[in-house]
């Protein structure tokens, strides 16, 4: 009955805006025309609301609803605002974003849910579009700088996307001074003729003050920070010990010789490596810590982890998804201590093919912790380390043989590997940055690299087979049309790769292929950079469709379950399965949660990737501001119609601007990525090795300002 009445006030709206004499009202213009009564007013809104998500009434600037465009192809997604005015629309399952025009956006706020409409007219080489109604709104927090102004304030957010100061009222500003680092929960999100309105919620301290920098992107990017009590209580009940019962069921590794191979830092090592030889084949054991004999479903420990979704690394601290006393204490797997562990037990073959496998509960118990360093120092005959470890030396060496074997093998079929280095910063006490660079990948972190690999993709293979709901990793075919252009550019070097007629599909092959050949010329910075940018992002999925970066058709993540929730909930299907309880209603118990499971696990990945991403930026700003005046060599690394950003050796990335240029007018040749003088023919491409000199910084923006060095 009452979908009828529903259904019924829909209809009579619609018939009421398609009428000639219809003049556009506001939702409080139609109650009082329709004679809606005050209690009655919520249901209207969200009938109004269903008609423009259905584009039968579309809302203009003003708030005022008239008839839709029915032909009007819509869409649905999330509103990503750009500083310089305009505006993007991300879509799900859509490979390109919708540019939105300034003129178009129509009030939409950053991270709102919109509808969106799409344009004929198209200027740029993007579909553009136009929001036609806001959903939902995505912020309802901002964390920026307070800024006083007799009996009102302003807080600028420290979020760029936000185009806009929020207005504070004297009375809701909790006292904050100009110079506090707020945290303002949004009342109103403004108009044209209104800033968005707020009221501060937390002062987190002042800008200055040690900690509140990396504290203000925490609160920023809503990354959780203390665990609930229930969930600490939960964690300090699980067992210290491995007890006999624990061990009951379990395959008894304990005699197998054994290492975890981790950076000298690390406190959660959820992963070892067992490996001997038996005639012509290698016996590699990946054992990884059962997390999940600690986590159960549904518990507060688990819902917890759920909603983190991954641990996150910061520049001065880590976000566990994990309570410590889990994943330092009984989840870690520590030397000379007894352990569970979920093993996959592979037999592979001289050529590096895994001729057999088993994987298995396990009872463990780690011979040593070692160290990328350690490691390292071993395989490079460093008689010291030798000598100390000299009951490991002849497994170590067998693992690079290895190791050499099976990337050998993976480098055949295609895989590709993009050696750009990431950023080792080293704060002070009081997180000040006493000097930053590139992580160094050595002969001991490749031997783990290979083997997890190797690990994740014969549990995704196996599972795969036997045809179970499972959480795969999946990395999507690049997109045609960049594949295309990379194409047509790399023509210009005379290097050349091949795609699927018809499609423009490419076999991750020819990528690897091209970057063997560019390895050592002068244009190698510049092809890797330009390929790399024509990839997807990886994610979860429930489908395995393969990874294209690995060039391997199945593939999942199995090693970390501490530190990644994907890898935690196969693990619970693997036991189970293992243990014969993978039954009809699990199975469609699985099939309902892990589509959700898969997308939240991703949307975390990214949110966790852009913090660390921010709070590097940062660091590397409060770094370069005691550099400025001094000179250093750096290598192109991204032109556009507005700069130049040169990459330095330590991994600190700068623009010169177009401005900053001397001599000549520049300008961007978008279709051969260069800046061109207009009258000298100078030219700047990606790749190309630069003189610069540190001009400023701007802490706001987290950017570094370069010029071009004098010459000598």
């Amino acid at each position: 009955m009452e979908q009828s009445i529903h259904d019924k006030r829909k209809k009579l709206i619609c018939q009421l805006t398609e009428d000639e004499c219809y003049v556009p009202m506001k939702e409080k213009e139609l109650a009082l025309f329709m004679q809606v009564k005050p209690e009655q007013r919520q249901e209207l809104k969200e009938v109004l609301d269903e008609l423009v998500k259905e584009g039968k009434l579309q809302v203009t600037k003003r708030g005022k609803y008239l008839r839709g465009d029915g032909n009007a192809e819509k869409f649905t997604g999330t509103f990503i605002h750009n500083s310089r005015g305009f505006g993007f629309v991300e879509i799900e399952g859509r490979g390109q974003d919708l540019f939105i025009p300034e003129e178009e956006i129509n009030g939409a706020f950053h991270k709102d849910m919109v509808q969106v409409e799409l344009l004929k007219e198209k200027r740029g080489k993007r579909q553009e579009a136009k929001v036609t109604a806001i959903l939902s709104h995505g912020i309802t927090r901002i964390v920026g700088t307070y800024d006083h102004a007799g009996n009102f304030g302003f807080v600028i957010p420290d979020d760029e996307k936000i185009g806009t100061d929020i207005f504070v009222p004297k009375e809701r500003s909790k006292g904050a001074v100009t110079g506090h680092k707020v945290v303002v929960e949004l009342v109103s999100y403004g108009d044209e003729r209104h800033k968005p309105e707020g009221k501060v919620v937390e002062i987190l301290g002042h800008a200055n003050d040690p900690g509140v920098d990396i504290l203000s992107i925490v609160k920023g990017f809503g990354l959780p920070e203390e665990f609930p009590e229930r969930v600490l209580n939960q964690a300090a009940r699980v067992s210290k010990d491995v007890s006999e019962k624990d061990r009951e069921g379990r395959k008894d590794l304990r005699s197998l010789l054994m290492v975890t191979i981790d950076g000298e830092d690390a406190k959660d090592l959820d992963d070892a490596v067992s490996l001997y030889k038996e005639g012509g084949n290698y016996h590699l054991g990946v054992h990884i810590a059962d997390v999940t004999n600690y986590v159960q479903e549904n518990s507060a420990l688990d819902h917890e982890a759920w909603e983190r979704g991954t641990s996150i690394y910061l520049v001065d601290r880590v976000i566990p998804m994990l309570p410590h006393a889990l994943s330092n204490g009984i989840c870690s797997l520590n030397m000379k201590e007894d352990r569970l562990a979920l093993s996959c037990l592979m037999t592979l073959d001289s050529k590096g093919d895994v001729i057999d496998h088993e994987i298995v509960e396990t009872v463990i118990n780690v011979d040593r912790r070692m160290s990328y360093t350690e490691v390292n120092k071993i395989l490079e005959k460093d008689q010291e380390m030798t000598r100390r470890y000299k009951d490991f030396v002849p497994m170590f060496l067998q693992m690079k043989e290895l190791a050499d074997i099976v990337r050998e093998k993976r480098k055949k079929r295609g895989s590709i590997d993009f050696e750009f280095p990431e950023s080792k910063i080293v704060l002070d006490e009081k997180g000040i940055p006493l000097s930053i660079e590139p992580y160094e990948r050595n002969a001991a972190t490749k031997i783990i690299e290979d083997f997890m690999l190797l690990a994740n993709e014969t549990v995704a293979q196996h599972f795969y087979w036997l045809d179970v709901p499972f959480v795969y990793r999946t990395h999507d075919y690049p997109d045609p049309e960049k594949i295309l252009k990379l194409g047509t550019f790399i023509n210009n070097f005379g290097y050349h790769i091949k795609v699927k007629s018809g499609d423009n599909e490419i076999h991750p092959k020819e990528i690897q292929k091209l970057l063997g050949k560019i390895e050592g010329s002068s244009q190698e910075a510049l092809i890797s950079r330009l390929t790399l940018r024509s990839m997807k992002k990886a994610g979860y999925t429930v489908e395995c469709t393969g990874h294209f970066g690995l060039a391997c058709s199945y593939y999942c993540h199995f090693t970390s379950p501490i530190r990644r929730y994907p890898d935690l909930q196969i693990h619970r299907i693997i036991k189970e399965q293992l243990r014969g309880r993978l039954n009809e209603s699990r199975i469609a118990h699985y099939e309902e949660i892990l589509p959700q499971t898969a997308k939240h696990s991703s949307d975390m990945e990214r949110r966790a990737d852009e913090a660390e991403r921010e709070t590097d930026k940062l660091k590397k700003v409060q770094y370069m501001e005691n550099k400025i005046g001094q000179i250093y060599e750096g290598v192109v690394s991204g032109i556009t119609a507005w700069g130049i950003y040169v990459e330095l050796a330590n991994t600190v990335e700068g623009m010169i601007h177009v401005s900053k240029l001397m001599g000549d007018y520049y300008y961007y040749n978008e279709e051969t990525y260069e800046m061109i003088g207009r009258d000298t023919g100078n030219c700047f491409k990606l790749g190309q090795k630069i003189r610069i000199m540190v001009d400023g910084v701007d802490h706001m923006q987290k950017s570094i300002d370069f010029v071009l060095a004098p010459e000598l």
